[in-house]
């Protein structure tokens, strides 16, 4: 392979990453290539050794290096809530809020028709299993608020209502510290409907 092919064949791997387009993968190459071999070094080490050894959870999909990961084991946890999320992206930005304490089933996805996403692709079956084991008492649905990730909210919701347990949303609305005039209508518009 020649020179020439393997910083294209980097660019084109760097642009795999989301939200990177040609300029900004072009811009990574050749700044790792010549400012930071050391760091590009590093890189391809992080990056085999987290491929060749993160998995997902067995009980909740989150990604982990064991079996089962550490907030499935986690004896100071409400076991009785489940909070529902798309992605471990999703599970890793409730937790570093330190305001939730519970367990978490992680989709890996949601709902997509039209990409022939169902509910066997993302786990449902899984999930309900789990949120009916004996333990869990409230699930948490925290799906985005895209028009999938409401669908996908719904459709979990009416798969669990009939089987006693407590379901609730995350809440929608102002964020904290905005100021209304800059604040988009549809926000807006569920922050009314949602008021408490």
């Amino acid at each position: 392979m020649s020179d020439t092919n393997s910083l294209e064949v980097l660019i084109q791997a760097l642009r795999r990453l989301p939200g990177v387009g040609v300029k900004s993968a072009s811009r990574m190459a050749f700044h790792l290539l010549q400012h930071d071999r050391p760091g590009a070094l590093a890189l391809s080490r992080a990056l085999q050794a987290a491929v060749d050894s993160v998995r997902h959870c067995e009980r909740c999909h989150t990604f982990t290096q064991a079996d089962v990961c550490a907030t499935c084991l986690d004896p100071q946890r409400d076991a009785s809530k489940l909070c529902v999320v798309e992605t471990p992206a999703d599970q890793s930005a409730l937790e570093r809020t330190g305001a939730y304490k519970g367990l978490y089933f992680v989709l890996m996805g949601k709902l997509s028709p039209l990409d022939g996403i169902g509910p066997k692709d993302i786990g449902l079956k899984k999930l309900f299993d789990r949120a009916c084991d004996g333990s869990v008492q409230e699930v948490i649905l925290a799906t985005n608020f895209t028009a999938e990730g409401e669908a996908t909210a719904h459709v979990i919701s009416e798969g669990l209502k009939a089987r006693g347990l407590r379901l609730t949303r995350l809440a929608r609305g102002v964020p904290v510290g905005s100021e209304l005039e800059y604040v988009d209508l549809g926000t807006i518009a569920h922050a009314l409907v949602d008021r408490r």
